[in-house]
């Protein structure tokens, strides 16, 4: 039985792969006029690394972790995210020793054993940013008008905001206790997840997607009535500062994210027409995180979005841009002293950074032709052997059909006259 790929995980294919190079370089553009810089970390990482900044109760780190022993014994994860990889370099690299804040970005791999499903792989790909340094609410705009920027820039529509604010460790001591009042009487209606996370983390069954769960706590109290003054006065902050910047936002008392490292601004973008699944981005602060993993207290706040969901979005809206041609030209040479001389121009013409191909399998005209329809190319550079006694090029346009014959001396400035024309 011929080998298959791993379940969850997707081959890019040409065509599709050109699609995921737009929405990169989209993501690049973007990230480079907001003053962001690309950082790139191993795919690998220590287990520790993730259970003490992503959290021991978070679903991650008990159920989803690519986890193996290495050949020195040591415990190592394939990484399900790239925020605790990101902290641990800014500490690790000495990033603290540059002008804060650190405004970083990354677009990559991620891995997690997840049940395969509609949009969702176990290998999965995301796009997100950090900056860490600084916690004045106008960071947390500029987060989140970063990634609505970005969907405006590729043509989303139906977007929403849905933002919260989770409170710093101290009220949000005071929002766990009221809820775990709220739900003690109906525990045992809850999930077995969340039966789990009563005790330790019962912040997360807000988070849960169970209708159930969902249903039991429609009333429960929110961290809106719990936020201390700081927390609050913060919170305002970055609303004002988000109708400022035009972003069409929502407050979502329910929010509170998976992870165990969000503080303050937590978020989510939603988007109409993909599905259940209708969150695309999402983020928020994590002022205790690098410290958790060994560094001095330092604020930071950042967001992922998957790349997979994005495209769907694309895809669905029809936002995706038409296929640009492969090939500007394709050489069509018949017989073996015609191949040898179209292969030389072949090579020039690539010099001068023109998009040209040749068949390579030395068919037929007509088999050729289609091969140089199939390529989207614009025009047939057709050379044979009464070509070459004639000392002429053949150039045909597969647009309008129109045939033009050329010197060989005169056919590379030809179609470089054409290609810079555009035509």
């Amino acid at each position: 039985m011929a080998i298959q790929r791993p379940k969850g995980t997707q081959d890019l294919l040409p065509g599709t792969v050109e699609q995921w190079q737009y929405l990169e370089d989209t993501i690049r553009n973007v990230c480079r006029e907001f003053g962001y810089e690309e950082i790139r970390t191993p795919m690998f990482e220590a287990t520790e690394l993730f259970q003490r900044g992503v959290g021991q109760t978070t679903d991650i780190v008990k159920k989803e972790m690519y986890t193996f022993l290495d050949k020195g014994d040591r415990s190592m994860t394939l990484r399900p995210e790239m925020t605790a990889s990101v902290c641990r370099a800014y500490v690790e690299d000495k990033l603290y020793g540059q002008p804060q804040p650190v405004k970083l970005y990354y677009v990559g791999p991620m891995f997690r054993y997840e049940r395969p499903q509609s949009g969702r792989y176990r290998q999965f790909h995301q796009f997100g940013v950090e900056v860490l340094g600084a916690d004045q609410p106008l960071v947390d705009a500029e987060v989140i008008s970063l990634v609505w920027n970005l969907y405006k820039r590729l043509g989303l529509v139906g977007l929403e905001v849905h933002v919260n604010s989770v409170g710093c460790p101290t009220c949000r001591a005071e929002h766990r206790k009221r809820l775990q009042e709220f739900l003690d009487e109906r525990q045992s209606e809850l999930c077995s997840d969340c039966q789990e996370r009563f005790e330790r983390n019962p912040l997360r069954i807000l988070d849960c997607k169970n209708p159930s769960c969902q249903t039991l706590t429609a009333g429960a109290p929110t961290t809106k009535d719990t936020l201390c003054e700081e927390c609050s006065t913060h919170f305002e902050g970055v609303l004002a500062l988000l109708g400022a910047a035009g972003v069409v936002y929502r407050v979502n008392p329910r929010l509170v994210r998976g992870l165990d490292y969000y503080t303050k601004t937590a978020f989510e973008v939603m988007v109409e027409e993909i599905g259940a699944q209708s969150a695309i981005c999402g983020g928020g602060r994590y002022d205790g995180l690098v410290e958790e993993i060994g560094g001095s207290p330092t604020p930071g706040i950042g967001f992922a979005m998957g790349i997979e969901r994005v495209l769907a979005a694309l895809q669905v809206q029809n936002k995706l841009p038409e296929q640009k041609p492969k090939l500007f030209a394709m050489f069509i040479a018949l017989g073996e002293k015609a191949q040898n001389k179209a292969f030389s121009l072949l090579c020039e013409l690539r010099d001068q950074g023109i998009p040209v191909g040749m068949d390579l399998l030395g068919r037929s005209l007509k088999a050729q032709l289609k091969a140089a329809d199939r390529q989207n190319a614009r025009f047939a550079l057709i050379l044979g052997e009464a070509e070459l006694e004639k000392n002429v090029l053949l150039i045909r346009d597969l647009t309008i059909g129109e045939q033009t014959e050329v010197s060989l001396d005169k056919s590379l400035q030809e179609i470089n006259k054409k290609y810079q024309r555009g035509v």
